[in-house]
């Protein structure tokens, strides 16, 4: 009889139990340990880990510390975006009913605010917030003068135009931003590229006839922030025709519920000798463990 019913234990499959049966209490807190794109890739095992990979618990510790306030901004941008008719709306996205998993992924995507001059985004992979902000954002010194500076439209650029120096003895671009950023530690960078870069017969090329005056004296970049903290870098400019981000310096922010303002500035003020040749696309502003490959640093 205890052979007979072994037995039928076997053909009916009495006891046998395989990933798709544990519940997803007990998934969730193993998906805690993953990063974003390794939660949605176990998502795809079966339906418990689908379903612990949209849970809250989850996404709740891969979202930044001040979401709700990113995600106001993202919503406020995307209504603008909606009223103007350049996208359809997704308010969804960012409002209370939104799971944080919808929040993640809306946050993903560059959110542009100050009239489109500045964008943040967060990385997909860590969730640290990333900003960009445009050369039209920033004061350049003679900016308005054509015969100094000239607007090139391009689409080596997020923001799909760049500021581009014929030659000027005093140069100087500043420029500052007021922003709740989440807790952490971020390195802030120039965007620049020496000579005018476009197009010839579907290759791209660059004039480097006006490049000059970066070798003789370093251009100097500082940053300060509002609670004290302040960096000076000094590079000679090099790589003509290649885009090369020029680490500024470090800041820490230690809380993420206070706005901390950002002073930050490029200067090459030397008037024994002319410069140009420059294109300014932009500031970026990543996490400090973010290594961009254009990067130069000290």
């Amino acid at each position: 009889m205890g052979a007979g019913a072994s037995s039928m234990a076997g053909a009916e499959g009495w006891g046998q139990t395989s990933l798709g049966d544990m519940p997803e209490s007990c998934v969730a807190p193993v998906l805690l340990y993953l990063d974003p794109p390794e939660i949605c890739l176990v998502a795809r095992l079966n339906r418990a880990f689908r379903g612990a990979a949209s849970a809250d618990c989850v996404w709740a510790t891969k979202l930044p510390a001040n979401y709700r306030y990113l995600a106001a901004l993202a919503a406020a941008a995307d209504d603008d975006s909606s009223s103007d008719g350049s996208v359809e709306g997704n308010g969804r996205c960012c409002s209370s009913a939104a799971t944080k998993k919808e929040k993640y992924a809306r946050l993903c995507r560059p959110t542009p605010f100050d009239g489109g001059t500045k964008e943040f985004w967060i990385q997909k992979s860590k969730g640290g917030l990333c900003m960009s902000i445009s050369s039209k954002a920033l004061a350049i010194t003679g900016i308005d003068d054509r015969r100094y500076w000239s607007h090139l439209t391009t689409d080596e650029s997020r923001f799909h135009s760049v500021a581009y120096l014929q030659q000027i003895w005093w140069l100087e671009v500043a420029g500052e931003i007021d922003f709740c950023f989440p807790a952490g530690s971020y390195s802030l960078h120039f965007r620049l590229h020496l000579g005018r870069p476009h197009k010839r017969m579907g290759r791209r090329v660059y004039d480097s006839e006006l490049i000059h005056g970066w070798d003789v004296k370093p251009t100097r970049f500082q940053l300060s922030t509002s609670d004290g903290q302040h960096t000076i870098s000094d590079y000679h400019l090099d790589g003509p025709g290649q885009w090369i981000l020029y680490h500024v310096g470090d800041f820490v922010i230690s809380s993420s519920d206070e706005s901390t303002k950002l002073k930050f500035s490029m200067m090459q003020i030397d008037c024994t000798h002319t410069k140009g040749g420059l294109c300014v696309d932009s500031v970026f502003i990543y996490p400090k463990d973010h290594r961009p490959e254009e990067c130069i640093r000290k």
